[in-house]
């Protein structure tokens, strides 16, 4: 039998946002769940398996609750709202949000709000999984939120130039030339957060230092927000070196993807050490992301499963 349910939207000049030219955005929601929607007016009318028609209806007042808040809503805004809902764990807790200059970043999967929540509450966490799931993303802009806040004084970005490895002296131009290809993706994501001109302005003073793993040693990172990116390819006496640089009024975050080791044959992952002796620390979050949370590219999430299965049947 056919389940049937109708919901009113108040505000009429959300209306054409909340549906989509064309009613496109019910129509993608009817694709993913396997229900029919039709609007009438500001009226939903759904049809279909109770429980489908249910986060239907729970899906789209969380997109009306967030064009309510200002925020804009997309296809990616649409299937996060999905994956909530889909989630039983999930509940309707509110969606966290980190609010920067440039953009307003809310969690889009339910394993990227625990992360932002883990961020909010230790002073370190772990954040591990497959690329495209917004583990880096989504520290910077935590990192960016607190300096701007005045919650710390400056940002530290480092990864390990591990794919360099002795050919980085044959590059072209100084060292800074030399290893920042290997930092470009945390440079595209403070430009995501911060003007350019601000990003300029604070790199140029010290307050956001973006630099290769090496460059660590020896230092104290005080009232600073640190995050470790690529961190599967760090040594354990490099990884054990980084953890230690932790100062007083810091956070720190560190990020990997243990199915995507660079380092020779052979050598161990700091990470991965790194997580059986930590286990059990208090004080340390760890958040760990599969292929469902990939949010980049629909395609990019197939291809993380597929690589996964193959693995598993080499294993």
């Amino acid at each position: 039998m056919t389940f049937q349910s109708t919901k009113d939207f108040h505000d009429n000049s959300l209306l054409h946002m909340l549906f989509g030219p064309a009613d496109a955005h019910l129509h993608h929601i009817e694709k993913r769940l396997g229900v029919k929607l039709a609007s009438r007016g500001n009226q939903v009318l759904a049809a279909g398996e109770q429980d489908r028609v249910e986060a239907a209806m729970a899906t789209l007042d969380r997109l009306y609750e967030r064009l309510n808040g200002g925020l804009e809503v997309g296809t990616a805004d649409i299937d996060a709202a999905l994956r909530f809902e889909q989630d039983p764990e999930s509940g309707s807790s509110p969606v966290p949000v980190i609010v920067t200059r440039k953009r307003h970043v809310q969690a889009r999967t339910p394993t990227q709000a625990a992360y932002m929540r883990a961020m909010e509450n230790h002073q370190l966490v772990f954040g591990l999984g497959p690329a495209g799931t917004g583990k880096t993303y989504l520290a910077v802009a935590q990192a960016v939120q607190m300096m701007l806040k005045g919650e710390v004084d400056r940002i530290v970005l480092s990864r390990p130039a591990v794919e360099a490895g002795e050919r980085l002296g044959f590059l072209p131009g100084d060292l800074k030339d030399k290893v920042d290809p290997y930092l470009r993706p945390l440079y595209d994501a403070l430009h995501d957060m911060l003007p350019g001109d601000q990003v300029a302005k604070r790199l140029a003073a010290g307050d956001i230092e973006v630099a290769p793993l090496a460059f660590m040693r020896g230092r104290t990172l005080a009232h600073a927000f640190v995050i470790l990116d690529e961190a599967q390819n760090t040594t354990p006496m490099q990884m054990k070196m980084f953890l230690t640089r932790l100062g007083e009024h810091s956070r720190m975050v560190i990020t990997g993807d243990l199915s995507q080791i660079d380092l020779p044959s052979g050598m161990p992952s700091g990470l991965r050490d790194a997580l059986t002796i930590l286990d059990g620390v208090e004080g340390i979050g760890k958040v760990t992301f599969t292929d469902k949370d990939v949010v980049r590219h629909e395609l990019v999430a197939r291809i993380v499963r597929a690589y996964d299965a193959h693995d598993k049947s080499k294993k």
